[in-house]
């Protein structure tokens, strides 16, 4: 029982704000040694900033921080990490341009007595300790070549291995397939078992109730619940969450699904024979106008290569696209935008500003059309203002920084990016990546009401959840090849996992 034990971290009547905006006020937490303890809650109610608090990222806050009993206030990260405090964030954090084991070791590579860093040692440690996460990959290759889903796990073996006392992981699951969700699980119970703290942010309540042994739940800044998770469920604690209509926005999928009839209309792109490399192999398909195309695989199974193909930023080995009939052949993304092509990638760093507002962010795809020299910001402005409107982006002010909004409300800005200018074809990757049901739900309508307009959309995700609440027509992708099509049929999380 949690009562038996004393915390190794309590944290006592936190409060925090943000330019006036409070985001925790009076939160109490307790963390106990040799316990997964999950977070749960809608984007913005106060999770990060609580952990980020922990971790030492937040220095300014009222109310008490105890370590071990003791009074502690960090002045930095540095000082957490001292502390034995360890931190995965939702985004990536890894250094792209350095190696995997330069990654592994950042910060602390080992060196000789001449203060040399050792590489072969690096290299050799960094394998082993990759080894007993069940990854196989080349320590010396440039982690910014790896699939993102590849990346998240190796920062999270990095952490999880580092030695830390008490380790917070913010949305690890998010771009990983299942058998890496079990490896990771595995890994935790391990930790566990040797008296690690361990707290587990995850918008996928099944996560949070599968590994965690203790569930705490905010909404609007408050801990508003915590129950051992055994003593739970998904229907409980999302009504929790949003504290009203928690069943019309759970969904299972556990039945099977009808996929309707396919569409007879126009046929606004056309894949035929795309290979390249050891990413994909002979992919055929055609996007339909008015029609969600899901594409659906596991971690590494060619996705994030078809979207970059599709967008102009890989050339394929072999194979074309057709753009209503015509044949073409991007050889940038200019080209692909010009011909009615939009991507919105899996990263939304990839694509977004965060140290600039709502608006920028917005406009900045029109920007040729409404400025031929100097650019227009009232302009710019009152265009963002109808997408933050229509897409119900909140808060509703487009002068805020980017980086000031909940993940959720960002992905929604970069859709609006795209519907200002708009796009023949629009392709979602992971659209719902890391979001609380609340955010997905309102993406889910954002899309539909595209495929509504006519427009053709492909969703590429990991997630069976996020295929199957968008497609009309499913296509299962397995190490590069398509393996599978359904549709005008029955279908269900679980054959969709079968599938793959």
């Amino acid at each position: 029982m949690r009562e038996d034990r004393s915390p190794i971290l309590e944290l006592k009547g936190i409060t925090k704000s943000f330019g006036g905006v409070e985001a925790l006020r009076g939160v109490d937490f307790a963390l106990l040694p040799g316990e997964i303890h999950g977070l749960v809650g809608e984007n913005g109610a106060g999770k990060s900033t609580l952990m980020k608090i922990i971790a030492g990222v937040h220095t300014e806050f009222s109310g008490r921080f105890l370590i071990g009993g003791q009074e502690t206030h960090f002045r930095s990260a540095r000082d957490a990490h001292a502390a034995g405090i360890a931190m995965v964030h939702q985004e990536l954090s890894v250094a792209p341009d350095l190696t995997v084991a330069e990654n592994v070791f950042l910060g602390n590579q080992p060196t000789n007595r001449l203060g040399l860093v050792q590489w072969r040692r690096m290299a050799r440690e960094a394998g082993e300790q990759l080894a007993r996460f069940g990854i196989d990959v080349d320590p010396m290759s440039r982690l910014g070549d790896l699939p993102i889903g590849l990346q998240q796990l190796i920062e999270i073996a990095r952490v999880l291995f580092s030695g830390a006392r008490i380790v917070i992981l913010d949305e690890p699951t998010s771009a990983l397939s299942p058998p890496e969700v079990e490896r990771l699980f595995t890994a935790l119970r391990r930790l566990r078992e040797d008296g690690t703290a361990i707290v587990f942010i995850s918008h996928f309540i099944e996560d949070i109730l599968l590994v965690s042994d203790t569930v705490t739940v905010f909404r609007n800044g408050r801990k508003v619940a915590e129950t051992a998770s055994a003593a739970t469920s998904k229907g409980a604690l999302i009504e929790a969450m949003i504290g009203r209509g928690g069943e019309a926005l759970e969904h299972s999928y556990t039945d099977d699904l009808m996929l309707p009839q396919p569409r007879d209309s126009t046929v606004v792109l056309k894949a035929d024979q795309l290979s390249l490399a050891r990413s994909l192999k002979d992919v055929s398909f055609e996007a339909r106008a008015g029609e969600v195309l899901g594409i659906y695989g596991f971690m590494g199974c060619g996705q994030q290569e078809l979207s970059r193909i599709l967008f102009g930023k890989l050339k394929p080995d072999s194979g074309t696209l057709a753009v209503d009939g015509t044949p073409k052949t991007f050889a940038s993304t200019a080209a692909a935008r010009r011909a009615g092509v939009a991507l919105v990638p899996e990263s939304r760093r990839d694509m977004l500003f965060h140290q600039e507002p709502v608006y920028k962010n917005i406009s900045i795809s029109i920007l040729d059309r409404i400025s031929s020299l100097l650019l227009k910001p009232t302009q710019e402005r009152d265009i963002a203002k109808r997408q933050v409107e229509q897409l119900q982006i909140r808060p509703p002010v487009v002068g805020l920084d980017l980086g000031m909004l909940s993940g959720g409300n960002q992905q929604k800005v970069a859709l609006a990016k795209w519907l200002t200018y708009p796009p023949k074809l629009l392709v979602l990757c992971e659209p719902t990546r890391g979001m609380d049901v609340g955010a997905k739900n309102d993406v889910i309508n954002i899309v539909r009401d595209l495929r509504a307009r006519g427009l053709a959309i492909i969703v590429l995700s990991t997630e069976p959840e996020t295929v199957l609440s968008l497609a009309d027509r499913i296509l299962v992708l397995k190490r590069g090849a398509l393996v599978r099509e359904f549709k005008n049929e029955p279908v269900s999380k679980d054959r969709l996992l079968e599938a793959a």
